[in-house]
């Protein structure tokens, strides 16, 4: 059986399973493997708002995905993975964000666009916050789970309004309950 992760997918399927680090609603139909890699990279010290986790599982062997600001968050990802009890293999395929101080003001002006519009503002009290905000070249990735259509679309025109932005992706899926 194989058993993809990708941070901000949340549908099922018989055989195939997607899930999503950064949408935490699908976190029972999961095995005990997967629970537990999916409890290590979302409880990483350092994992946030600004970085993307990912995991695929194929018999053993952990291929990691995703896309991080720190290198030092790669590297942690990789070790705790490695250490869960049946994981023979770990394949680190994270991506590291290149610095920037362009794409660090892009960052903090999306988080604020979108988390202090009065519609989003809830989400923005959870432990890990819902809406992740990648950011690469002035190009916005918004990944994660919203409670609604309107919530996704709010969050995507604010990220449009940030100054610099050269594009946006919106890569947000509607939780569960919402459907």
């Amino acid at each position: 059986m194989r058993i993809t992760r990708l941070v901000s997918a949340a549908a099922v399927a018989s055989a195939l399973i997607v899930t999503s680090v950064a949408a935490a609603q699908t976190y029972p139909r999961m095995d005990r493997l997967s629970r537990s890699v999916f409890h290590e990279l979302i409880t990483l010290p350092y994992y946030g708002v600004f970085d993307q986790l990912g995991f695929e599982i194929d018999r053993g062997t952990v291929t990691l995905q995703g896309q991080v600001r720190r290198p030092t968050l790669k590297r942690d990802a990789e070790n705790v993975v490695k250490r869960l009890r049946g994981v023979e293999q770990v394949v680190n395929e994270i991506e590291v964000l290149p610095v920037s101080p362009s794409d660090d003001r892009i960052r903090m002006a999306t988080y604020r666009a979108i988390y202090g519009h009065d519609t989003l503002q809830r989400y923005a009290i959870q432990s890990v916050p819902p809406i992740h905000i990648i950011v690469k070249n002035g190009r916005v990735t918004l990944v994660g789970s919203v409670g609604s259509q309107m919530d996704k679309t709010v969050a995507t025109m604010q990220a449009r309004s940030v100054s610099g932005v050269f594009e946006v992706t919106d890569q947000l899926q509607l939780d569960e309950k919402s459907r």
